[in-house]
């Protein structure tokens, strides 16, 4: 098993995470943005306007629970667009549309990847608020599950090249003796092996790690 592969964004997500949410808002009316941000940060929220999707691309990645308030019409790249282009990196990041022109078709579209919300403007504060609480606390959830595995690569990045042989062959079911057979090596050291890959991994026991080794193969194949 080779669990130790990096991502092009691996440096960002390395920074120390803020919990307090983030509500992005990407539309070119200053009006708009300034009101968003005034009725966001009376909720207690963090607030962050950009007036373009070129704008808001360039903003550093942070681990945080979020969301993103977004246009569907914008001067540069428009909201679908924007959002098909960071559908893969921020799927932490919950897409809340609003729109002066929305039809049937185009909210479909946005629904299906992924968006949790289509409002059509003018709509109400509580709407919007309501979808904004509701993607924050999907985020939350999507953001524990990444800095779990986060901390996972790293204890699994920290075991030797043969720790990690002996982990895959303990996970798959083999014994000490078997494991020994399989690598030429003794059974007691085997047996220090797998001592030392417990500790690293911080597993209380074999089910545990058989649970952390499955959940870093399921990443994997993301």
């Amino acid at each position: 098993m080779n669990f130790a592969r990096t991502r092009s964004h691996e440096a960002s997500e390395a920074v120390k995470p803020s919990m307090t949410p983030i509500v992005f808002v990407v539309d070119d009316d200053i009006s708009v943005r300034e009101s968003l941000e005034v009725l966001i940060r009376l909720e207690g929220w963090k607030s962050e306007t950009f007036s373009s999707a070129h704008e808001f691309l360039a903003r550093p990645r942070t681990i945080s629970p979020s969301c993103l308030v977004l246009d569907i019409s914008l001067p540069d790249i428009n909201g679908l667009e924007l959002q098909k282009l960071i559908c893969d990196d921020r799927s932490d990041m919950p897409i809340i549309f609003v729109t002066g022109y929305g039809d049937i078709p185009m909210s479909v579209r946005a629904m299906k990847a992924g968006a949790v919300e289509f409002l059509t403007k003018p709509f109400s504060d509580d709407a919007l608020l309501d979808a904004i609480r509701a993607a924050i606390e999907r985020s939350r959830h999507a953001v524990a599950d990444e800095l779990a595995i986060q901390s996972l690569r790293e204890r699994y990045t920290s075991l030797s090249q043969r720790e990690r042989q002996v982990m895959s062959l303990v996970v798959s079911g083999l014994l000490n003796k078997q494991v020994g057979g399989e690598l030429g090596i003794s059974e007691i050291t085997v047996k220090a092996h797998r001592g030392k890959v417990m500790q690293k991994m911080n597993a209380g026991s074999l089910p545990e790690l058989v649970n952390m080794a499955t959940r870093l193969r399921d990443f994997m194949k993301r």
